[in-house]
C-alpha cells in the first residue's frame, strides 16, 4: 500500500489480494494514516487490487466509521470488476462515494 495527501485528501492505494488474512494489516494500516493526517476524504485506490473477498466490505465500513468520527468521507475509486461485484452486492454505495473509472 503507498498514500500520500494533498490538502485535506488522503489517497491510499491498495494493491493485491484483500481477504480475511490480509484485511486486519489493511484496516490497521488505514486507520493510522487517517489518525496522522485527519483528513477530510479518504481515497481508497483499489486499481490495484487484484482480488477480494468479503473481508473488503469490512475494510471500507471501518475507513467509514473512521472518517465519519471526522467528519470526513470516503471515496472508493477505480474499482476493478471481481472486487465491484463484492462491493456492489454489500450496497457499498450507501456509505461510501463510488468513482468507477476502471472498465467492467
Amino acid at each position: 500500500m503507498t498514500s500520500f495527501v494533498q490538502g485535506r485528501r488522503l489517497t491510499i492505494a491498495l494493491t493485491g489480494e484483500i481477504d480475511h488474512h490480509r484485511a486486519a494489516e489493511v484496516m490497521q494500516t488505514i486507520g493510522q494514516k487517517i489518525a496522522e493526517y485527519l483528513p477530510k476524504v479518504c481515497v481508497l485506490d483499489f486499481r490495484d487490487v487484484t482480488f477480494m473477498d468479503s473481508s473488503g466490505i469490512a475494510v471500507v465500513i471501518r475507513a467509514h466509521r473512521r472518517m465519519h468520527e471526522l467528519d470526513g468521507t470516503v471515496l472508493l475509486r477505480n474499482i476493478p470488476p471481481q472486487p465491484w461485484k463484492v462491493l456492489h452486492a454489500a450496497g457499498v454505495e450507501r456509505i461510501a462515494e463510488v468513482e468507477r473509472s476502471v472498465p467492467v
